[in-house]
């Protein structure tokens, strides 16, 4: 396999042209090595992967001031750090400061959680790390992972030492890489599933997290893989995505999908009607992450994506070039997933398990919790389930097989931990990113306001009982996905009545995933300023109950909806 850090040997990418001037996008499988942009040179001289060595026996030992720039604001990525953003710069300085101006000296840690999947012991560990490291900081994110802020280099190798112990890891958890892989929470144990996808996510990540061979990326690669019904991971917005189908002759397997993804630039995944087996996925995936590493535009970063690759070639040409040069055969022609029936896909509530027991899926506020409630929801589980626990791709949790007659007791106390388990669609369907509390790309605030939020709105509409996504965002880099939620709010400087600049946001309205999938409306010239949010959306949301059809979700609502009732 080839090195991260230098281009794929000729065994392991197409056959190269001569290399000269450089033309096109910067692909490897082009000839163009030659590192287009500082970042890819940081990568060329020196693998993200070894600077976990230097992070143990130099920076860990000397401190913050002994890293290296390049490793502080790009290889320490590759092991989930990311410096976090320096206390009291307005988002006004967001654009204009240099990084080393936006650096705190503390890190953000992120937890890769691959799947979801935690047991009790492992959730224990985390909310110990938290309250003893992290400042009690531990946010679920809406990729399943748990994020930590106030992290102190030195720290980090005891941190890495602890969380290894238990079976969990940062490796890969941000960087030019194979990012955590998305799996339905709730794979094995429901009901109603098609496949469960864990024995491919498992086998991804022993075959490719890690490995140098795909650690040189030309950007991030996001992946999902779920036989739910419900099509609970986002499938349409992740680089590659494995969505669980009954095909009519092979039975159940995956729809393979590729080049989805938000950001400034958004698309949505194209289908390549090719069913995989579940034995298959990772070749496949594989395949997949073979093409974006040798063919993805390297010169640009802001092009640097899959999604654009893929819409340059068209789902044919990629299917073709998939199948010829990377795996050496056809794929299998299959069906498209149903539309899910259910219009929630955050396994919130209490459900049924194909065995019997039940499943357990309660809300925090944005996906803010601490150590100190994580602790307490590993004992929760401990002493109600089996000790299997799952976070969500919408900032939930689950406690896996409860039985019956323990239900109501662990229902009781999650409630009493203010982790709803029947929450209002307000509280159920919010998400925000980490926002200016703690990034450096942030302009507003987005985790105190996203809970103000819900809190006014409950007790403005306390009879509100649609299914609604409100998703906050400090930026315009889409990490709560802004364009597909109902009301995605995109965190920017706006003037007030008074002409003074404060925290606003853009309002996207009508996103959505899943069933009718495709990007929000923007109004034009709407902007909302934070204190006004409250007043804006209880505004509209009293419009859409006022003019609604039998059974007309709110998306629908907006396409047809007047300018005029939108503002």
């Amino acid at each position: 396999m080839a090195a991260a850090s230098t281009p794929p040997s000729p065994a392991a990418a197409p056959p190269r042209r001569s290399p000269g001037r450089h033309r096109g996008e910067g692909q490897w499988a082009a000839g163009h090595f030659t590192p287009l942009n500082p970042n890819e040179q940081m990568k060329r001289d020196d693998d993200g992967l070894n600077v976990r060595t230097r992070i143990e026996t130099v920076y860990a030992k000397a401190g913050f001031d002994a890293i290296d720039p390049a490793d502080l604001r790009g290889r320490m990525r590759w092991w989930g750090l990311y410096t976090q953003r320096r206390p009291g710069i307005d988002g006004g300085r967001t654009a204009v400061l240099a990084p080393e101006e936006l650096d705190d000296r503390y890190f953000m840690l992120r937890v890769r959680i691959d799947g979801g999947r935690l047991t009790t012991a492992q959730l224990r560990v985390i909310g110990e790390v938290s309250q003893e490291f992290a400042r009690g900081t531990a946010d679920i994110t809406d990729r399943q992972n748990i994020q930590y802020h106030w992290i102190r280099i030195e720290d980090v190798p005891e941190i890495w030492r602890r969380l290894e112990a238990v079976g969990l890891s940062t490796t890969e958890a941000c960087g030019d890489t194979p990012r955590v892989i998305l799996g339905s929470p709730v794979a094995g144990v429901a009901a109603d599933e098609i496949i469960d996808g864990t024995p491919a996510i498992e086998e991804i990540h022993r075959r490719f997290i890690g490995d140098p061979a795909f650690s040189n990326l030309p950007r991030k690669f996001k992946t999902a893989i779920s036989g739910s019904p419900l099509l609970d991971v986002a499938h349409e917005i992740n680089d590659v995505a494995f969505v669980g189908v009954h095909h009519p002759e092979h039975g159940p397997g995956f729809d393979l999908w590729v080049g989805g993804g938000l950001s400034t630039n958004p698309r949505i995944g194209v289908r390549l009607g090719a069913w995989v087996p579940l034995s298959e996925v990772p070749d496949v995936f594989g395949g997949v992450i073979g093409i974006f590493r040798d063919h993805g535009y390297r010169r640009l970063r802001n092009r640097a994506r899959l999604k654009f690759l893929v819409a340059d070639w068209g789902a044919t040409k990629f299917r073709t070039v998939l199948e010829q040069e990377y795996l050496g055969r056809p794929l299998l022609d299959g069906p498209a997933p149903a539309q899910p029936v259910a219009r929630w896909r955050d396994h919130v509530g209490v459900h049924r398990q194909k065995d019997g027991r039940f499943y357990v899926g309660f809300a925090p506020r944005a996906g803010r919790v601490d150590g100190t409630t994580l602790t307490k929801v590993a004992a929760l589980a401990e002493a109600h389930g089996s000790g299997r626990l799952r976070t969500t791709a919408e900032q939930k949790m689950i406690v896996l097989d409860v039985p019956g007659d323990r239900v109501d007791s662990l229902v009781a106390g999650l409630e009493a931990l203010d982790l709803r388990v029947t929450p209002s669609p307000f509280r159920r369907g919010t998400m925000a990113c980490t926002g200016i509390e703690f990034c450096k790309l942030a302009i507003v605030e987005t985790k105190g306001l996203a809970a103000r939020l819900t809190d006014e709105l409950e007790r403005r509409l306390p009879g509100f009982d649609e299914p609604l996504t409100i998703n906050v965002n400090g930026c315009p880099n889409a990490c709560a996905r802004i364009q597909v939620a109902d009301i995605g709010l995109k965190g920017q400087l706006v003037l007030d009545d008074a002409g003074r600049q404060v925290e606003g946001f853009q309002v996207h309205l009508g996103g959505a995933l899943g069933l009718g999938a495709g990007f929000g409306r923007k109004v034009r010239g709407l902007k909302v300023t934070a204190t006004a949010l409250p007043d804006y959306v209880e505004r509209v949301l009293r419009r859409y109950l006022a003019q609604r059809e039998d059974g007309e979700r709110f998306a629908q609502w907006v396409t047809r909806a007047a300018e005029e009732d939108l503002a």
